[in-house]
């Protein structure tokens, strides 16, 4: 099945709203986004499941119904003022940084596309701010991290005890805004205490993941970032996506999953207006 049989969505006038239909917007999206980052030499690479699509199928994987991409913590920080301005006519721009409302469980930021609206399937992660539900790309943000599990430690632990706090009071509509920035101060000390390090990762506000078996990947094997074909485009890879890729989905990457996941996994309900 490619994504244009996939059917997202079907409208009371009986057309249909495909997976084809928000790749494209995506890629467009995207599209946006790599213009402005290069203008501006602000490096990136596509994530995940994203720098997978590139690897296996030169574009989306195939039932894919979202794009991330990631960045070190520094050029993050470079990149909310620039993306702000220069994205404004099209996009709105969700981070912590700039709105005190985001969900800082979720990647970074969120670049949503205005006119548009999603709903996705973690109502756990929901989006906290109310100006836009838009199509959006996922930021992840990468940090300098230490390889010894000792000096790792005790500093990811403090935001995995955070998180479920966070999660508590985000439900109670209660936004715990002094426990969000304690969460963003501990992961940006603990960049500063490893910024010698040849080491890099998840920063710490990514706490979806066993702070035993954190994903840890050698500098040398992202940076510099590579070119890689997407869907007829060029979009920035790690390095060694190889590498990157045994870690970041699992030695098996080349292999298609059995036929019964090959489904898109994020959204619940989507509207594209004219």
């Amino acid at each position: 099945m490619n994504a244009q049989e996939i059917i997202l969505k079907q409208l009371n006038d009986g057309t249909v709203i495909t997976l084809q239909d928000l790749q494209d917007i995506l890629l467009s999206m995207m599209k946006d986004v790599d213009q402005v980052l290069r203008r501006n030499n602000i490096p990136y690479f596509l994530n995940g499941g994203s720098a997978l699509g590139a690897y296996r199928h030169q574009g989306f994987i195939p039932w894919d119904d979202d794009i991330d991409i990631a960045m070190m913590t520094d050029d993050f920080k470079k990149a909310i003022p620039i993306l702000e301005k220069e994205l404004s006519d099209k996009y709105i721009i969700h981070c912590f940084e700039t709105k005190p409302c985001y969900n800082v469980l979720i990647p970074g930021m969120k670049i949503r596309l205005k006119n548009t609206r999603i709903e996705e399937v973690n109502e756990l992660l929901s989006n906290k701010c109310k100006d836009s539900d838009g199509i959006f790309i996922d930021v992840f943000v990468y940090s300098k991290v230490n390889a010894s599990k000792i000096k790792d430690l005790p500093l990811r632990l403090v935001n995995q005890v955070l998180m479920p706090i966070i999660v508590f009071f985000e439900n109670l509509n209660i936004n715990p805004i002094l426990i969000k920035k304690w969460f963003k101060w501990n992961a940006k000390v603990y960049h500063q205490l490893n910024q010698h390090s040849q080491w890099v990762g998840f920063d710490l506000t990514w706490t979806f993941k066993s702070a035993l078996k954190p994903f840890v990947f050698k500098e040398e094997d992202i940076f510099p970032c590579k070119e890689m074909d997407f869907e007829g485009e060029r979009f920035f890879v790690p390095k060694n996506i190889e590498t990157y890729l045994e870690t970041a989905i699992a030695p098996t990457f080349r292999e298609l999953p059995p036929e019964h996941l090959r489904k898109p996994k994020h959204l619940k309900d989507i509207e594209i207006k004219a």
